[in-house]
């Protein structure tokens, strides 16, 4: 063994990353389908204990909702290695998003142009605290076809938010949305929230 040359450990620089949005937009499905680990999902049955509390309006077919978080990884060549941590949708877990978003680089705004005003709590949350975010229209089966001018006149969001169409299902979809993400958060210069500038 040759002691005198020992090469050093380097580990990975973690980059946390925000999956947000309303209630039934994709999100679990996103994390899933990006994730290169069987993803952490925290998801319950929706029962009748949820009427008149959850909105199912376009979602009546859903049977779970994620409770807490739901988390995924990926390694960028054993240089960077991306920590997803999805939101939970409803409001009465919104308590849950300020511990989730502390250390986050940046956010992922999912929204389904079916229920487009779901997003309207991310957006408000990301923009009070001065994260970097992207707005993702999750592309589904069906889904009104919305101009991304429309969606950014609709979302009254300033030009330099990116505005991107995805399909949550698809892995490569969904890995240009974190690309663009990070690309946006590099370029505004933002610190993590919660850390010291």
């Amino acid at each position: 063994m040759d002691f005198g040359r020992s090469e050093r450990w380097r580990l990975p620089t973690a980059i946390k990353i925000l999956i947000a949005g309303g209630f039934g937009a994709g999100k679990t499905t996103m994390v899933g389908a990006v994730s290169e680990t069987r993803p952490l999902r925290t998801e319950e049955m929706i029962t009748h204990v949820s009427a008149g509390v959850d909105d199912l309006s376009g979602v009546e077919t859903k049977p779970t909702t994620t409770v807490a978080m739901d988390f995924g990884r990926i390694t960028i060549r054993d240089d960077y290695m991306l920590y997803l941590f999805g939101t939970p949708g409803q409001e009465r877990f919104y308590f849950v998003w300020d511990e989730l978003a502390l250390g986050a680089l940046g956010a992922v705004v999912l929204a389904d142009t079916r229920r487009l005003a779901d997003c309207f709590p991310a957006i408000d949350y990301f923009e009070r605290h001065r994260t970097p975010f992207v707005v993702a229209l999750n592309c589904f089966d069906g889904a009104r076809p919305f101009t991304v001018g429309q969606v950014r006149q609709a979302l009254e969001l300033e030009p330099e938010i990116p505005i991107v169409l995805c399909d949550a299902r698809r892995k490569d979809s969904g890995k240009e949305v974190l690309i663009t993400l990070v690309e946006h958060a590099m370029r505004s210069g933002a610190e993590p929230v919660g850390t010291a500038p």
